[in-house]
C-alpha cells in the first residue's frame, strides 16, 4: 500500500494533471508499478483524466 499512498499523495499535490511517466519520475517508482496503482485509483474513482493519457486527483 506504501506505492499506492505516494501515488496518490503525488497526484493530489500537483497542481496539473500528470501522465504516468511523470508519476514515475516524481516518485521514483518503477512505470509498471505506477499503471498498477493508477489501474487501482481508477477502478476507486479517485482519479479522472481531463485528456487523454493525463490524470488528476479527483
Amino acid at each position: 500500500m506504501e506505492n499506492y499512498d505516494k501515488v496518490l499523495k503525488f497526484m493530489t499535490e500537483s497542481d496539473k494533471p500528470l501522465r504516468a511517466g511523470d508519476i514515475a519520475e516524481g516518485t521514483g517508482l518503477d512505470k509498471k508499478e505506477v499503471d498498477k496503482v493508477m489501474k487501482k485509483l481508477k477502478e476507486e474513482e479517485k482519479i479522472v483524466s481531463p485528456k487523454r493519457c493525463f490524470w488528476e486527483a479527483k
